[in-house]
């Protein structure tokens, strides 16, 4: 299920985030489901479990999946919604650096060619997680 990439220099316990919320966001894992446990999943990719737990334990304090003791770890209720609001908090971020691309003279059309091809993979079922 998950990709891990041993070779990048993105820390495992943030690749299994940024997959179980994709997971999550693309109905992939629904409200209430159970997710891979954590033994599986370091068992499966060879990763010690504390990295998978780390991650676990991420999105349990950010409500999006819940551990219930002695049966695993589920997606919370809202767990999709908590996401969405996440994302949209990224928006200001977003401003500034369009901002500075602006300052910088990155034509306007070459920033909205960028987002009409993100929208567009998206659309079209593309699973970069």
């Amino acid at each position: 299920m998950f990709q891990i990439d041993a070779l990048s220099r993105q820390p495992v316990y943030e690749q299994i985030t940024q997959q179980l919320e994709y997971f999550i966001l693309t109905d992939i894992f629904r409200e209430g489901e159970q997710i891979p446990s954590v033994r599986n999943v370091a068992m499966e990719h060879s990763v010690n479990p504390r990295t998978i737990l780390k991650a676990y334990s991420d999105l349990d304090r950010r409500g999006v999946i819940q551990s219930v003791p002695g049966k695993g770890y589920f997606v919370c209720k809202d767990a999709k919604q908590r996401l969405t609001e996440t994302h949209l908090a990224k928006l200001s971020q977003l401003t500034e650096m369009l901002r500075d691309m602006a300052l910088a003279g990155v034509p306007k059309e070459s920033v909205l060619a960028c987002v009409e091809a993100a929208y567009e993979k998206q659309e079209q079922g593309g699973n970069e997680a």
